[in-house]
């Protein structure tokens, strides 16, 4: 047998469009937890509060939704409103970041994809785990709370809907993804799309039960919101650990599908462009 027979790489010039790579990733899982680990540490490494960040912001957050919506006399599904609404802020908190960083993956990085080969897709990864650090840490802030408000006699029934918590989590990792790699892949032609992610971001909290429960939603609208697949997953969160909010399998079915579809998209359009982006960027 000759030498070259002897190999753990094939590189070729043509590959399926629905070639996810998935293989190659994983032989890079190395690199992922290097990626994640530098993530992690640059982001909070000249701040001077650190890691506080991540308690300080969903508090300050849901203090101001209490203030301003509860002047509003916008209904809560019974719960009281910090937790009504540190409940819809810890979920769509992961969701946001994982898609605002995925979305400029190929404009911050164009140096490092233009000098050393790694499958891309390790990039927008390690972005989506790094960020499970945050929202664990946000997540016991919304536990504590939710006990707090239970020894104080609040109408909190956590039920069985509250094991689906593992999938609502994957999907909104999958749907921050595929979105993000969307977005991402986009941007190497539209520059302006880079500017509008985050305020298109924001703006969409508003029609995500984040603030409002669908509920209380008005009929005429409601369609809409529940267009929106994160309502479902917000709602399904807040549902199974407090017991008050809506959850149907129809629903949730839909914003599984939804995202499943999203990010099968994102993975494609993302190894597409990743061929030629460098002529772009």
């Amino acid at each position: 047998m000759t030498d070259y027979e002897h190999h753990s790489w094939e590189i070729s010039p043509q590959r399926s469009l629905f070639d996810l790579k998935l293989r190659d990733t994983w032989e890079y899982r190395d690199l992922l937890w290097l990626l994640v680990r530098r993530d992690f540490v640059s982001f909070y490494k000249q701040t001077i509060l650190g890691p506080l960040w991540f308690f300080i912001q969903p508090l300050f957050t849901t203090l101001i939704f209490t203030f301003i919506f509860g002047m509003a006399g916008i209904g809560t599904d019974g719960l009281p409103r910090p937790l009504f609404y540190m409940a819809g802020v810890t979920a769509w908190n992961y969701f946001a970041d994982c898609i605002t960083k995925t979305s400029t993956v190929f404009k911050d990085n164009a140096n490092i994809f233009g000098k050393v080969y790694f499958p891309r897709l390790i990039m927008p990864l390690s972005i989506v785990i790094s960020n499970l650090v945050r929202f664990g840490v946000q997540f016991l802030l919304f536990l504590a709370m939710m006990g707090y408000y239970a020894a104080q006699g609040a109408d909190i029934r956590p039920n069985g809907t509250i094991l689906l918590f593992p999938v609502l989590l994957l999907l909104m990792a999958a749907l921050g993804l595929g979105a993000g790699m969307i977005i991402s892949a986009m941007t190497t032609k539209y520059r302006d799309l880079a500017f509008l992610v985050t305020f298109g971001v924001q703006l969409l909290m508003y029609a995500s039960a984040v603030i409002m429960p669908l509920s209380e939603t008005p009929d005429q609208y409601k369609w809409l919101i529940q267009a929106n697949p994160m309502t479902t997953i917000i709602e399904t969160f807040r549902y199974g650990f407090t017991g008050q909010g809506t959850f149907t399998w129809g629903a949730f079915g839909y914003a599984s599908g939804f995202t499943v579809i999203t990010l099968l998209a994102g993975i494609v359009i993302f190894n597409k462009v990743e061929k030629n982006f460098v002529d772009t960027v």
